[in-house]
C-alpha cells in the first residue's frame, strides 16, 4: 500500500458516519442547552470584539478574533467549498450553513472553557483543550493525548493543504512553478512565526479583515450582476440538500457528509483550535471571548464560504461527481475541483482578472491560516513540555511546519487534503467529547455573564463563587489590566 492509499484508508476511518453525527449532534445539544445563544447574543458577539484590550500577558479580543479567523479562513473557503460542491452537489452549501449555525454554540463553549482554565507560560497566556481537559476533567493523560494530536495535526498534517492551494493558484494564474511558490511561502512564514505570538496577532489583525472583506465584495459584485438567478440558485441548494432535486437528489447523503466535513474544516467549530486563540486574549469574563469566537464561525462560513459558493453556482463553473467515477453535472469538463472553480467563476464576470484575484486572495487566506497553525502547534508543545524548557521543542515544531509547508506545495492536492482531514477529524473527536463532558461549566459561565449584563454591573469573573476549581489565572488575579 503506497502513502496515498494508506492516508485515504485512515481518512475513511476517521471521517466516518459517527464523526458526522457527533459534529451535528454536539451542535444541536449546545444550541438547545444555551437557548440558541447564537441568535440571542448576536449583537453581543459584535460589541465584545472591542472590549478586551491587550496586556503584557495577552492579546486584545479583536486580535484573538483575528487570529482565530485567520485559522478558520483559509483554503477551505475556496478550494474546500469547491470540493464540497463537486462531491456533494449544490446541497452541500446548506449543510455548511447548518454546521456553522449549530457550531457557533460549540465554539462558544470551547472558547469560554479555554478562558476559564488558561495559564501563563513564559509570560504569555496559553490555553485550549489540553488545559481544560486536565484541569476541568482531571485527566492529564487525555490532555497529553490531545496536545500530541494537535502538534501532529497543526504542525505536520495541515500546513501542506494551504501551501498546495497557494502553489496551484499561482501556477494557474501566473505560471509560477510550484517549487518556487513553496520556497517563497516557506521563507516568508519563517520570518513571521519566529517573531512569536504577539507578531502573529499583529499581522492577523491587519491582514484578516482586509482579505475577507475584499473577497466578499467581489462575491457581492457577481451577485449584483446576475441577481435574477439568485432565487434559482438558492432553490437549487435547498432542493439538493434534502434530496428533492431531479439531478442531485440521489446524492443527498453525500451533500450532508461533504457539507459537514468541509464546514468543520473551514470554520473549525468544535475542532479545538479556535479555543487556543481564545485563551490568549485578555478579557474581564470568559464569556466575552466565547461570543467573539462564535461570531468568527459566522464570518467564516456564512460570509466567506457563502461568497465562494454563490460565485461558483451563479456562474455555473463546477462539476458534480456521481460517486461512481462519473458525473451528474459536468459544466466545465476537464477542470479539477479546487481553486480553479473560483478562478473561472470570477473570470466569467471580469475576464482576465479572475485567476490573479483568486490567487492573491487565496495567498492571504492560506497564509494567515499557516500562521495560526504555527501558534496552535506551539501552544501544545508548551503544554507538553511545561516546566522543562519548551523553547527547543517550539523551535523544532516550527522547523517541521516549515518543512511540511514546502512539501505540500510540490505534492498532489489529494494527498494533502486527505492528510489534513485526518488531523482535523482526530482533534474533533477528542475535543467534542471533552466539551460535552464539561458543558455544565460552560453553561455556568454563560449564565453568570448574562446575569451581570442584565444587572448592568461591570463584568467580573469569580470562579470560586461559581464553584469552578483549578482556575489559576483567575484566582491569583495575576493578569495585568
Amino acid at each position: 500500500m503506497d502513502l496515498h492509499a494508506l492516508v485515504d484508508y485512515l481518512n475513511g476511518w476517521v471521517w466516518g458516519l459517527p464523526l458526522i453525527l457527533l459534529c451535528l449532534g454536539a451542535g444541536v445539544v449546545f444550541s438547545i442547552w444555551t437557548r440558541f445563544l447564537q441568535v440571542r447574543h448576536l449583537k453581543g458577539m459584535v460589541t465584545q470584539l472591542w472590549q478586551g484590550q491587550a496586556s503584557a500577558s495577552g492579546i486584545s479580543s479583536f486580535q484573538g478574533f483575528a487570529m482565530a479567523l485567520g485559522g478558520r479562513v483559509g483554503t477551505g473557503n475556496i478550494a474546500g467549498v469547491a470540493t464540497a460542491i463537486a462531491m456533494g452537489g449544490p446541497g452541500a452549501m446548506f449543510w455548511m450553513w447548518a454546521i456553522a449555525f449549530l457550531g457557533a454554540g460549540s465554539a462558544f463553549i470551547e472558547a469560554a472553557l479555554a478562558q476559564v482554565w488558561k495559564e501563563k507560560v513564559d509570560g504569555e497566556y496559553r490555553g485550549g483543550p489540553s488545559y481544560y481537559i486536565e484541569r476541568g476533567l482531571g485527566m492529564r493523560w487525555y490532555g497529553i493525548l490531545f496536545a500530541a494530536v494537535a502538534v501532529l495535526s497543526c504542525g505536520l498534517l495541515l500546513p501542506g493543504i494551504q501551501s498546495n492551494s497557494i502553489a496551484a493558484a499561482f501556477q494557474s494564474a501566473l505560471k509560477v512553478p510550484t517549487w518556487a511558490s513553496g520556497l517563497a511561502v516557506t521563507a516568508f512564514l519563517g520570518l513571521i512565526i519566529f517573531g512569536g505570538v504577539k507578531r502573529i496577532g499583529r499581522v492577523a489583525e491587519l491582514a484578516v479583515p482586509f482579505m475577507a472583506l475584499g473577497y466578499m465584495l467581489m462575491a457581492v459584485a457577481i451577485v449584483v450582476i446576475d441577481w435574477r438567478r439568485v432565487p434559482e440558485v438558492f432553490a437549487l441548494i435547498f432542493r439538493s440538500a434534502f434530496g428533492t432535486d431531479a439531478v442531485f437528489g440521489g446524492i443527498a447523503g453525500s451533500a450532508i457528509a461533504w457539507g459537514v466535513k468541509r464546514g468543520i474544516f473551514s470554520n473549525e467549530a468544535g475542532q479545538g483550535t479556535g479555543p487556543q486563540a481564545a485563551a490568549a486574549a485578555e478579557v474581564a469574563h470568559p464569556a466575552q471571548q466565547g461570543l467573539v469566537q462564535a461570531f468568527s464561525v459566522y464570518v467564516d462560513t456564512l460570509g466567506v464560504c457563502t461568497a465562494t459558493g454563490l460565485m461558483v453556482l451563479l456562474t455555473g463553473q463546477y462539476n458534480v461527481a456521481d460517486g461512481k467515477g462519473g458525473y451528474l453535472a459536468q459544466l466545465i469538463p476537464g477542470v479539477e475541483h479546487g481553486p480553479l472553480y473560483t478562478q473561472r467563476a470570477v473570470d466569467t464576470v471580469l475576464p482576465g482578472f479572475g485567476p490573479g484575484f483568486v490567487a492573491v486572495a487565496l495567498f492571504f487566506f492560506a497564509f494567515t491560516t499557516l500562521m495560526a497553525y504555527a501558534y496552535y502547534a506551539e501552544s501544545n508543545v508548551a503544554y507538553l513540555m511545561r516546566g522543562r524548557h519548551p523553547k527547543w521543542g517550539i523551535t523544532a515544531i516550527r522547523a517541521g511546519l516549515l518543512g511540511m509547508t514546502y512539501f505540500g506545495s510540490v505534492r498532489t492536492a489529494g494527498l494533502m487534503w486527505a492528510m489534513g482531514d485526518i488531523g482535523v477529524g482526530l482533534m474533533a473527536w477528542l475535543n467534542l467529547i471533552a466539551i460535552l463532558l464539561l458543558a455544565k461549566t460552560g453553561l455556568k459561565v454563560l449564565r453568570d455573564y448574562e446575569a451581570q449584563v442584565k444587572a448592568g454591573t461591570p463584568l467580573c469573573f469569580d470562579p470560586v463563587k461559581l464553584g469552578i476549581p483549578n482556575t489559576v489565572c483567575w484566582n491569583d488575579r495575576d493578569r495585568e489590566a
